[in-house]
Parts: structure tokens; C-alpha cells; sequence
């Protein structure tokens, strides 16, 4: 259309400076006569006349010919080259078409020009493999999960239908079988607890957090240190705690489980005798919640592994301790409260996490750093 147009404004153009143009007659005296080829006499301003609309007419006709002749080739030509460079949106909308959960692994693959059309395709490519990523994800931890829930279930299926199938059982052995049924439900409804936990903070992940209160790391740290004051007595582990005010604003429940599943883990994977060492802290803009402990030897390779759900020490669905969720569950609950962590591998074994939201506005800032004195709990400090 726009070719056309330009023909158009072009064509009465040119028929207005013909018009204008044409007036040789003027400079003519009055009275002049022009003899034509013919023998025909006839007065200047007449022949001036009939020369203007002869050629009038004649640009007019050659005019309108030469653009529709014009717009023909570039409505033509225009298709053509509109046809090859939406070939590659075709194909994004065929891909996008085909695609499905058992597809995902089809990609447009563009190979023209490095242009807007390159750049689309190569963004829609990579979305099919995030979103790859993130099913592949999906089928992994439904897995995982089925199989964890799975355990417990049939320990109890098991134990109930070997004692039962004793005519001789007594007392004794129906108490021990209620005793391997219990802990195994216990598994299996902390299991249970910590996908809710995680689902709930992955939910709260990137949007906004359903309550939103002034909390201290350091208090939950505390009350987690507390909680599990017995294991850590029984593993004679070497407590050392430096509790400063680390003030957030978030959710408490997420919160205290976030300082709960580190300890924990601190603890559990730790081995007799070992270290565990806690630190809070803030300045003017961010908080801060250290957790380390010694154990069992891991690579720096394999420390981003550990936040994903059902890993343990890198390792999925290894030992019978704890449902590999802890670490999953700390990274989602930082994401909800736009916070991060981090993890480092400790030389001689163990780890060290550290835990960094932003500060409350009214954060107190300790006069001294992380490493003040401690002024929380100190269970089983050697």
C-alpha cells in the first residue's frame, strides 16, 4: 500500500508541474496564430490549450499504466520477501503447536540471518529448554518422592504382616512391631511436613509473601540450637554461637524453619565430637544467618546438588536420615523473601551455609561484627 501511494503522490506530482509548466503561449503577442503540421491555423492561447490536455491525458494514461504495472511487481516481490522472512515465525507457531510434555526436545534451530526473526527463534529455543529443564525436574522429584513415601509405607506394611502371620507373637513382639510402625510413621508424615513446607515456600517464591512481620534470624537460630540441645550433648559436638540481631521482615513460620532445617542438618550429618558453629548478623542493608559444621568429606562440584530436594551429601535417596528436602526447603524460602544462599565445602569435610536476606529498616547494627560475643545458647559447648 505504501508503494502504491508513493506511485500515486508521484503521478499527480508530475500532472501538476506539467500543468504549471505548459504555458509557452504567454510570452506570445496577442493575436499570434500557430500553422500545425496539417495546414490548420489556430491561435496561440487555443493551441496552448490543446497541447496541455494532450499532454495531460497522455501522462495520465502512461502514469496510471506504469503504476499499476509498479505496484503489481511490488505487491509480488513484497510477498515473496515477507513469505521468507515470517518462514521462521511459521515454524515457531508449528513448533509451538507440536509441542507437549512428551516433545519438549524440538527446537527451530534457526540458521538465517542474524536478525530480529534469528533472535526470536534463539529466545524461543531457549524457553523450551528452561521449560525442558523444569519437567524433567518435575518427573524427577514426583519420583523421588513416590519412592521416599513408598519406603516407610512398606516397612510398616511388612512388619504388620510378618507379626501377624506369627501364630506364637507375643506382647513382646507386638510392642517391637508398633515400635518399627510408629518411627516409620513418623517418617513418613515428616516427609509429608516438609513438601507442604516446600511447596508452600516455592509458592511464595517470586510473589508476595502472606505475612510479612519483623523476625530475628538470631532468635530462631536460638530456639533451633535449643531443639536440638540433646543430640548435639549426645554427639559431644563443640557448639560455638554468635547470636547478633539479624533482623528480617517475612514469615515467621518459614523463617524458624529455615534456621531449624540448617541446625539440623548441621547436626545430623556432623560425626562425634565434631564442630558446629552458628553466626547472625546485619548491617544497614542485609541480614545474615551462618550455619557450619564438620563431617563427612564433599566436593565443592557437588555442593550445588545438595539444594536440590531429596539429596543427600550429593547423593539422592542415600542413607535413612532425614528426607532430603532441608536444603531445598532453605533455598525456597529465600527465594520468598528475596534473599539467597550460598554453600561451601570445608577443608577436611563439612559445610558451611550462609543464609542473606535483606534487612528490616529498623535493623539494630551490632557495634561489634558477626563474631561478638555470643549471646545465645551454647548446647553441648565443649
Amino acid at each position: 500500500m505504501l508503494l502504491v501511494g508513493a506511485g500515486a503522490i508521484l503521478l499527480i506530482l508530475a500532472w501538476v508541474l506539467l500543468a504549471d509548466a505548459l504555458h509557452p503561449a504567454d510570452l506570445l503577442r496577442p493575436g499570434t496564430t500557430v500553422v500545425l503540421r496539417d495546414g490548420r491555423q489556430l491561435d496561440a492561447i487555443q493551441w496552448q490549450r490543446l497541447a496541455a490536455n494532450t499532454a495531460s491525458r497522455e501522462l495520465l494514461t502512461k502514469g496510471l499504466v506504469a503504476l499499476l504495472a509498479v505496484s503489481i511487481i511490488g505487491v509480488a516481490g513484497a510477498y515473496a520477501v515477507a513469505g521468507r522472512s515470517l518462514r521462521p515465525l511459521h515454524q515457531v507457531t508449528q513448533t509451538a503447536r507440536r509441542l507437549g510434555e512428551a516433545t519438549l526436545d524440538q527446537r527451530i534451530r534457526y540458521s538465517g540471518a542474524d536478525d530480529e526473526v534469528a533472535e526470536l527463534a534463539a529466545t524461543f529455543d531457549a524457553m523450551l529448554d528452561r521449560l525442558a529443564e523444569a519437567f524433567e525436574a518435575q518427573r524427577r522429584f514426583v519420583a523421588n518422592a513416590s519412592h521416599e513415601l513408598r519406603t516407610p509405607l512398606a516397612v510398616m506394611r511388612t512388619e504388620i504382616d510378618v507379626t501377624m502371620a506369627d501364630d506364637e507373637a507375643d506382647v513382646a513382639e507386638y510392642r517391637r512391631m508398633a515400635t518399627v510402625v510408629r518411627d516409620a510413621s513418623e517418617r513418613a508424615n515428616g516427609l509429608v511436613d516438609a513438601l507442604l513446607v516446600l511447596a508452600r515456600s516455592e509458592a511464595q517464591a517470586g510473589s508476595r509473601l502472606g505475612r510479612r512481620v519483623p523476625t530475628d534470624l538470631a532468635a530462631g537460630a536460638g530456639a533451633a540450637l535449643s531443639a536440638m540441645r540433646r543430640e548435639t550433648e549426645r554427639l559431644s559436638l563443640e557448639v560455638r554461637v554468635s547470636l547478633a540481631p539479624a533482623l528480617v521482615v517475612g514469615d515467621p513460620g518459614l523463617l524458624e524453619r529455615l534456621a531449624g532445617n540448617l541446625i539440623e542438618n548441621a547436626v545430623r550429618y556432623n560425626h562425634g565430637h565434631g564442630r558446629l558453629w552458628v553466626r547472625t548478623g546485619a548491617d544497614a542493608e542485609r541480614a545474615w544467618l551462618v550455619v557450619g559444621n564438620t563431617g563427612f568429606e564433599v566436593e565443592q562440584a557437588d555442593v550445588p546438588g545438595l539444594f536440590e530436594p531429596f539429596r543427600r551429601g550429593g547423593r539422592e535417596r542415600t542413607g535413612a536420615r532425614g528426607s532430603g528436602l532441608g536444603l531445598s526447603i532453605v533455598r525456597a524460602v529465600c527465594q520468598a523473601h528475596g534473599g539467597t544462599v550460598t554453600a561451601t565445602a570445608q577443608p577436611g569435610g563439612g559445610l558451611e551455609v550462609t543464609v542473606t536476606l535483606p534487612a528490616a529498616e529498623a535493623t539494630p547494627v551490632a557495634t561489634g561484627s558477626a563474631a561478638a560475643p555470643a549471646r545465645g545458647p551454647e548446647p553441648g559447648r565443649g
